[in-house]
């Protein structure tokens, strides 16, 4: 009976939300609650909500102070003179330039975002290509290939459902997959590398000379940000590189971290009430969208718990699953998670799949936490910039002017391929 309600909490759960029936908010408050009153739990849904959000509490806090941070960083200009160092660096080499585009896509993505990621990469970079005659499905393309291994980090929308669904940390999502996230990233600079020289190989047949750019042709994005102090830069930059040592060795809880390194930089780079107060008017809408789907996110799974939905549909699919594919799980999990990016939104997959193939593996003797890890390998990960279920992919082709189906055929390829790359990785360090 429970188990065949659990089901049917999923399975309303994903209809509503494919279907776009509701938001994805109100389904995961309002069909869990409805599920579980119709099981008779009415008199227990206070405190498995209150537990529920309670649990997810660490996640949301993290994520609130991470995408304020990041977004300070972004409006100071820290990363401004990587673009341009970049820029100049590529000298009007299409190759070159590709490859500048991985990295600054790299190094901007650290916020998280998606759509921040899109506005200002491809705002920087696309009057360069069109002076070159590069096509702009590169950049869409390379751009795609950056955000999405630089979605694994623990504040990126992927990672944080992961831990809240799972009710886990980054020690236990994040930090086991480092090692496959940087082979990841080694992986996308290296196929830049071949699609720049592929790109230059095209030019160089149509006969095209390949003009180094104006000395003064930064991006308008980098022209117009504000230009901060010598000094202001390097206490910026000292500070990043200190916050994200410290996460890495995790000296205090993430949410922890964000949050004193938030209000040290905001203290030094907005000092009077005024100026904090326009960054939070800016940023605020963000923050306060993302954690609330984090606290609904734990209403819904505070539910499926705490009245034994996950539990029982574990041990209905255990029951037909032979003991032998219980290995497999995480390895299928990991190399289905990018394809399956085009099927399902990250909430529907982390919400209301993931947890229950954590479930059956942890009945089959595996590790819960291995599926997680396996999950980010792809899901909405190196998948999100390809998914047609993302709004902020269209902001990136929107931008660019490309068609939805030529950036897919262009580069599904090389963003499988980074889930590969990573999927070995992760099996050969142990982390799934």
């Amino acid at each position: 009976m429970v188990a065949a309600l659990g089901f049917v909490t999923i399975g309303l759960f994903l209809a509503l939300t494919l279907t776009r029936k509701v938001s994805v908010l109100l389904a995961l408050v309002l069909v869990p609650i409805a599920t579980a009153l119709a099981g008779g739990f009415g008199g227990e849904l206070g405190g498995m909500i209150a537990d529920g959000m309670v649990k997810v509490a660490p996640v949301a806090i993290m994520i609130t102070f991470a995408v304020l941070y990041f977004s300070l960083m972004i409006d100071s200009g820290l990363f401004d003179p990587a673009i341009r160092r970049v820029l100049r660096w590529a000298a009007g080499d299409p190759m070159k330039i590709t490859v500048g585009t991985a990295v600054l896509t790299l190094l901007v993505a650290l916020d998280g975002d998606g759509a921040s990621t899109f506005l200002i990469t491809v705002s920087a970079l696309l009057p360069i290509y069109k002076r070159l005659g590069m096509r702009p499905v590169v950049l869409t393309g390379v751009v795609c290939l950056g955000a999405g291994v630089m979605n694994l980090v623990p504040w990126g929308g992927p990672t944080a459902r992961a831990m809240a669904a799972l009710k886990l940390d980054s020690s236990d999502i994040f930090l086991p997959v480092l090692p496959a996230m940087v082979a990841g990233i080694a992986w996308v600079l290296l196929a830049a590398y071949l699609i720049g020289r592929r790109e230059r190989a095209r030019l160089a047949e149509r006969g095209e000379a390949l003009p180094d750019p104006e000395p003064d042709a930064a991006p308008a994005a980098a022209d117009a940000a504000p230009r901060t102090a010598r000094a202001l830069f390097w206490f910026n930059l000292l500070l990043t590189v200190a916050l994200i040592a410290a996460l890495v060795a995790q000296l205090m809880p993430l949410e922890v971290l964000f949050a004193v390194a938030f209000v040290v930089a905001l203290a030094v780079n907005r000092p009077t009430w005024p100026r904090q107060q326009e960054l939070l008017e800016k940023h605020g809408a963000n923050v306060i969208l993302v954690t609330a789907m984090i606290f609904a996110a734990g209403v819904f799974t505070g539910i499926l718990g705490g009245t034994g939905m996950i539990n029982e549909m574990s041990r209905a699919i255990v029951s037909v699953v032979p003991d032998a594919a219980g290995g497999l799980l995480p390895t299928a999990t990991a190399v289905t998670g990018m394809p399956l990016s085009l099927v399902f939104t990250p909430d529907a997959y982390y919400y209301g799949v993931m947890p229950v193939v954590a479930e059956t593996s942890a009945g089959l003797g595996g590790d819960p936490a291995e599926i997680g890890r396996a999950a980010i390998l792809g899901q909405m990960t190196t998948g999100f910039p390809l998914s047609p279920l993302t709004a902020s992919t269209f902001i990136l082709l929107g931008m660019a002017k490309v068609e939805f189906g030529a950036h897919q055929r262009f580069i599904f390829g090389w963003a499988f391929g980074t889930t590969l790359v990573m999927t070995a990785v992760a099996l050969l360090t142990g982390a799934i």
